[in-house]
């Protein structure tokens, strides 16, 4: 008699489990809450979950609250017709049942005051980074895997879709899902067998065509300066580079991970962490992006050590193997007109951050090259 893996076991089970649950749950209306700045990993899971809960009659909403300014995000939106909406003041909560999380844990929406406002219940945590404890859903599936988009793929391969090629909302979804699972892998070279074996199945369905139109998107020239501004300033120590780039339009936010990636192809850097003050309109806060080459390092650990929790007690960073990254609220001190003042606020925050990241790795500044 052939023994089921254990991994194998646990998905089927959980495939299983969800099913039920939507099943109990036919005819509802949920909010599916993205990121406040959503990758391919999450915008792929959501329309893959959107697919899925159609099979149950169920109506899904997906919302995110800041941007998608990443020429390659917004080409999957636009490319494959998914549908996201942006947050705004006055958004009516009543016309749902309860909300669910994909790719995420409430660390990283700004949705959750308002959502509790509305006295909306979690439904449901469907995530593939390290557990955090700041919700409690009636179902939940968080593993440590290589992408959300890999979870949903297997969901698909345990019928809880059955994808069809003359189906064209189908070959986009299994388009999306491959790009998302690939972006998160960094085009499957950190990726397990799980996203392999992920991959195989999307082949069957996905759109190359499709895909590489998405891949094929440039680096804007504001990205590029970004990424000048990240290597003068940067500081290397202990084969670490850190570096601030100062005040970016919240339209620019995604060029930050993109620095932060491009900082790591340097010779002798294992670990590369690019921060900078996002303005968005009357709000300020500081973000922050980690790349690691380093097994030892894990950046969920180091980033919630680093930088701590709030007053509520949630940590202001978080993230998964190779990646993570930080956000933290500049609070009263957000604008001014006046450009001294803007200047010094820098300075201070740009230090404090060093300092931090650098006493985290126990090294000393004056070693730097």
């Amino acid at each position: 008699m052939t023994v089921e893996p254990a991994e194998r076991s646990r998905t089927r089970n959980k495939a299983k489990e969800l099913e039920q649950f939507l099943g109990e749950h036919r005819g509802e209306r949920h909010i599916v809450i993205l990121q406040d700045f959503p990758d391919p990993d999450a915008i792929s899971s959501a329309f893959a979950h959107q697919l899925i809960a159609a099979q149950f009659d169920i109506d899904v909403d997906v919302v995110y609250e800041r941007r998608i300014s990443h020429p390659q995000n917004i080409a999957l939106v636009r490319l494959l017709d998914i549908e996201l909406i942006r947050y705004s003041e006055g958004f009516d909560f009543s016309k749902y049942t309860g909300a669910v999380f994909i790719d995420n844990q409430g660390t990283t929406t700004g949705l959750l005051e308002p959502l509790a406002k509305a006295k909306l219940p979690t439904l449901m945590i469907i995530d593939h980074h390290e557990r955090q404890d700041r919700l409690q859903a009636e179902f939940t599936d968080i593993r440590r895997i290589g992408a959300t988009a890999t979870i949903y793929t297997e969901y698909i391969q345990e019928g809880l879709l059955t994808l069809d090629r003359s189906q064209p909302d189908h070959v986009k979804c299994a388009t999306a899902l491959m790009h998302g699972l690939r972006s998160e892998t960094n085009d499957l070279i950190r990726a397990k067998e799980d996203e392999f074996l992920a991959a195989a199945f999307l082949s069957n369905f996905y759109d190359p065509t499709l895909l590489s139109e998405i891949l094929r998107q440039q680096r804007s020239s504001r990205v590029m300066e970004v990424i000048k501004k990240a290597l003068e300033n940067r500081t290397v120590l202990s084969n670490v580079s850190v570096s601030g780039i100062g005040y970016l339009r919240a339209e620019d936010r995604d060029a930050i991970p993109q620095a932060a990636d491009f900082l790591l192809t340097e010779e002798n850097v294992h670990t590369a962490i690019v921060f900078g003050i996002i303005v968005d309109g009357a709000r300020e806060a500081l973000s922050g992006s980690m790349r690691t080459l380093k097994l030892t390092v894990d950046p969920d650990e180091f980033l919630k050590e680093t930088f701590g929790k709030d007053e509520r007690g949630f940590f202001f960073g978080g993230g998964r193997q190779h990646a993570g990254g930080f956000e933290i609220p500049i609070g009263f001190l957000s604008g001014s007109g006046e450009d001294e003042f803007t200047r010094l606020k820098w300075i201070v925050y740009d230090q404090q951050v060093r300092h931090k990241i650098f006493a985290k790795i126990g090294a000393e500044r004056g070693a730097e090259r």
